[in-house]
């Protein structure tokens, strides 16, 4: 069984007070992680909000009834709790009434779940976030050398636990999982009404990932004005599918102020979304899957055991780049990233080092990148 970093962070809120909220998509392991938490534990209560009978019981539920059900429980666990409605305020009613109870819920939809439950929990909860599995995380399970071998197999497979687990059969898990759970949540939201225009969204973005996005342009080529690209853009994200990275400005004025790119937490998903499977050998696009890898990995770990700091990439109008600016603590980091480019071959934008000579500058390839996805930097 492969250790989630998260594990030992919930295990020591177990028994406190305070509302355990576990945030990710769908299949990237939060149920599997209750159950090792929870199944040796007398007095849990689970349900499951895709039940439409549990669904039902929260709509009508009542303290006393509350207090009936759960009975003896210490805990109560509600998996996918997002399809509950008014989620916040019947959790809200349990910890009220049960102080003696403690929430545990998980949502693969902080934009269903989050909004309901921000203001009724506020300051009575903790929330984490679970990704796919992480460069480190495999790195522990079996050792580093071995998962740096693999990184090629990731780019185009990706970390969904049971694709890890499925050598050899990686296409057809990631079919099913593209198909039967990616959108599970997205096309029941009331707000998107056009659910083939979400599909041919993630492919434009899919065929953009390491370029500025624009919402103009992916309007026009599918179909739909550039407020309804934001919107869809952003149910996307917080399904945990998509991830937008803004650009960085302080100091001068032909730096882009307003621009985004977009990055998939996942590469498997990415690449089952175009149908692509080639191994990066044969590819055009192995800079730009790269570059996603080597972003979402540092994101994921950044999330788990840095969640405070910044992150950005840098252009200017005249297209000096830079993919990856971290701050945190008061120190600037700056990232190129290159698939098979040494490091020698690289170097900092000059406008970029005089705007910010405090800012260190380094190269991610293929032979440093270890580091750099461990929370250290590259040598």
């Amino acid at each position: 069984m492969i250790e989630r970093e998260q594990k030992q962070q919930i295990e020591q809120l177990i028994g406190s007070h305070k509302a355990i909220i576990v945030y990710g998509a769908r299949q990237v392991g939060k149920s599997t992680l209750l159950h090792q938490l929870f199944d040796d534990k007398e007095g849990v209560m689970w349900m499951n909000g895709d039940d439409i009978d549990i669904q039902q019981l929260f709509q009508n539920m009542t303290s006393t009834r509350i207090k009936a059900l759960l009975g003896n429980s210490k805990w109560l666990v509600v998996d996918e709790a997002q399809r509950i409605p008014e989620i916040g305020l019947r959790l809200k009613l349990v910890t009220d009434q049960m102080s003696n109870v403690q929430v545990v819920a998980t949502g693969s939809s902080s934009f269903q779940l989050a909004s309901g439950i921000q203001e009724s929990l506020t300051g009575r909860k903790r929330e984490f976030r679970m990704f796919p599995i992480t460069f480190q995380e495999m790195a522990g399970h079996t050792n580093l050398l071995e998962e740096h071998r693999m990184i090629p197999h990731r780019m185009v497979y990706g970390y969904y636990p049971e694709v890890v687990s499925s050598p050899g059969q990686e296409r057809e898990v990631l079919h099913e999982l593209a198909n039967s759970y990616l959108y599970k949540d997205i096309l029941t939201l009331d707000n998107i009404n056009k659910p083939d225009k979400v599909v041919k969204l993630l492919q434009a973005l899919a065929y953009q990932i390491g370029e500025q996005v624009s919402y103009n342009e992916i309007g026009q080529l599918i179909g739909l004005d550039p407020k309804t690209i934001e919107k869809y853009v952003d149910v996307l994200e917080k399904s945990f599918i998509i991830f937008r990275l803004g650009s960085f400005s302080r100091n001068l004025r032909n730096e882009l102020k307003s621009s985004r790119k977009i990055y998939f937490w996942d590469l498997g998903i990415r690449n089952a979304v175009i149908a692509n499977f080639q191994q990066v050998e044969f590819r055009q696009d192995t800079g730009a899957l790269w570059e996603n890898f080597a972003i979402a990995e540092r994101l994921k770990m950044l999330n788990i055991h840095q969640p405070y700091a910044n992150v950005w990439f840098w252009r200017t109008q005249q297209q000096r780049e830079i993919d990856y600016i971290e701050e945190s603590n008061g120190t600037m980091r700056a990232y190129e990233m290159k698939w098979n480019v040494k490091k020698a071959n690289v170097k900092v934008p000059e406008a970029f080092a005089k705007a910010y000579p405090d800012a260190t500058f380094k190269v991610v390839t293929p032979e440093n990148v270890s580091d750099f996805l461990l929370g250290g930097d590259c040598e």
